[in-house]
């Protein structure tokens, strides 16, 4: 996986390079450490604003205490900082603890504002073109919560990805050649003759409404009908993603994967066999997966001649591959964890690196209502649909919540927290800074807000809310960054609600449109400004909106 690099020089990347050229002063010739010094926001107060091990690092080249070389790096940095240092002290074994002078975060404030848009983005050292999969749901039934937390995570994670510099294509695979869709066809059969369904069929009255839908059905075949019924099914899967504002590049459907001379299919045994990793055994051909950590090996196609679901898996992967995608990325749900080593050891068998297969897993969703898990559908009453939650919580809650806890948790929605319209549901927290941000800026002399974006604002004296919310709003580069590197997009919603309190506690102590000193206003307009920005660029990522007024 590429690492991403910060497209602008980040104020922070500036203070870290003056802290290596001044460890780099004191050693005066002497080999460098092998590590890397740190450079961290202390985790309690008084502890100054930054603060770096690199004399603890230094202290053995040098043949000194630590605290001694720290006290000389002290020197060497804030000789290099000028006024952008206020003081240093020494602390413990030896770290430096840097208090920066307003001055430094009056000039940070000041790059942050000239980005603009820009805040955020990044370069990969590599730039890759990535395949993200996801919520791939059979076209057998409405989608469930649990496809909506798949649908927001996969594409809250094709955002940060392209934010980050990379080609990203969202793709659906459409199961349109599975047994499931033999066995919708056979439920919509039974529905139209008023007979029943199955007992491994869908008992959902959606399936009578389909049969209801289609002229002539109780005639017709259970494969026409579940051709039929699974295309108007993934009708509807479709505008329902589109009104959860999730809009794929691509469907995928599994039958193109026998099609074609030759069919990926046909290319993916035919690699298999190449590469000596399949072998046939009663009358069936079968992939050693064993050889790759499989409790046993897997059946490709069976003895009457038809491919089984996992062919067609591998068939799908190395025809992704074929389409020149760099790193393939599947979300899947908590009953996949199998699925992770054996989908690798089928990119080593076709001769691939493993590693360009990443899958992450997706723990489930309960939905809430007073207290107990809720059973809202009227057409099958195990199991909540995304349309029900978009018509109870709406999108912006519905995306927030299911993107807010890590991907690795199970999440608890509860319907009546997301529903408020205070600052208890946190979206609404932070939609609601947002549109004060622009009431603000409404109220302010247009003129004026365009002259504060280029004034210096030198000399200022800032107070600690001003200071807090520049750290916070500088943060926003490197936690894109890590929620990009991590697949984590849940941690740009805990970012955005705590940048939503560091300008709530800057609002209230200080006076923006009431300041009387013209320079601490236009100050505080700049400061409004790219908070805002970066509060739409948050919101933005996770595909929630960011309004104008409340």
């Amino acid at each position: 996986m590429s690492r991403t690099i910060i497209s602008r020089v980040h104020p922070i990347d500036e203070l870290r390079a003056a802290v290596e050229a001044a460890a780099g002063d004191l050693r005066n010739g002497n080999a460098a450490p092998k590590a890397r010094a740190s450079l961290e926001r202390p985790k309690k107060a008084g502890f100054g604003d930054y603060s770096t091990n690199a004399a603890m690092l230094l202290a053995p080249a040098l043949g000194a205490p630590p605290r001694e070389i720290a006290e000389r790096l002290g020197a060497k940095l804030t000789a290099r900082l000028g006024e952008a240092v206020d003081h240093v002290e020494v602390a413990g074994p030896g770290f430096l603890n840097v208090f920066l002078a307003d001055a430094w975060y009056v000039a940070a404030a000041r790059q942050i504002v000239a980005a603009g848009d820009e805040w955020g983005r990044g370069t990969p050292e590599h730039p890759e073109k990535v395949i993200v999969e996801f919520v791939s749901a059979n076209p057998t039934g409405p989608l469930t919560a649990a496809s909506g937390r798949h649908a927001a995570y996969g594409d809250a994670l094709a955002r940060l990805l392209e934010l980050s510099g990379n080609t990203v294509t969202r793709e659906y695979y459409f199961n349109n050649a599975g047994s499931q869709v033999d066995k919708l066809g056979a439920s919509v059969r039974a529905r139209a003759r008023h007979e029943p369904v199955p007992e491994d069929g869908y008992q959902g009255d959606y399936v009578t409404e389909i049969a209801a839908r289609i002229p002539g059905a109780a005639e017709k075949t259970a494969e026409e009908l579940g051709a039929v019924a699974s295309a108007l099914i993934m009708e509807s899967i479709r505008a329902t993603l589109a009104a959860y504002r999730v809009e794929f590049d691509s469907y995928f459907l599994e039958g193109s994967v026998y099609d074609g001379d030759p069919s990926p299919i046909a290319v993916a045994f035919e690699l298999l066999k190449e590469q000596g990793h399949s072998y046939e055994s009663e009358g069936a051909l079968w992939m050693r997966t064993t050889e790759y950590g499989d409790d046993k090996d897997r059946v490709l196609k069976r003895s009457t001649g038809a491919p089984t679901y996992f062919a067609a898996d591998v068939a799908y992967h190395e025809n992704k591959v074929q389409r020149g995608y760099d790193r393939l990325i599947d979300v899947l749900g908590a009953d996949h964890h199998g699925y992770i080593g054996r989908m690798k050891g089928v990119m080593e068998a076709l001769g691939h690196e493993p590693g360009r297969l990443e899958i992450p897993i997706l723990q489930f969703v309960h939905v809430v209502e007073g207290g107990e898990k809720a059973k809202m559908s009227k057409r099958r009453g195990d199991f909540v649909t995304l349309d029900e939650l978009l018509e109870t919580i709406g999108v912006d809650a519905t995306r927030w919540f299911m993107i807010s806890r890590s991907h690795e948790s199970t999440i608890d929605l509860d319907l009546e927290l997301a529903a408020k319209q205070d600052a208890e549901n946190p979206v609404y927290y932070v939609q609601y800074a947002h549109a004060r941000i622009a009431s603000i800026l409404r109220n302010a002399d247009a003129a004026e807000v365009e002259a504060a974006l280029v004034s210096e604002g030198s000399g200022l004296a800032l107070n600690a809310s001003e200071r807090e919310l520049i750290r916070k709003l500088l943060s926003f580069p490197p936690e894109v960054r890590e929620a990009t590197e991590r697949r984590a997009p849940h941690r740009i919603a805990g970012y955005a609600l705590e940048l939503g309190q560091a300008f709530a506690a800057f609002y209230r102590d200080s006076p923006v449109l009431k300041e009387q000193d013209a320079e601490l206003r236009a100050f505080r307009l700049a400061l409004c400004v790219a908070s805002q920005k970066t509060l739409a660029a948050a919101l933005g990522l996770l595909g929630v909106s960011a309004p104008e007024a409340m």
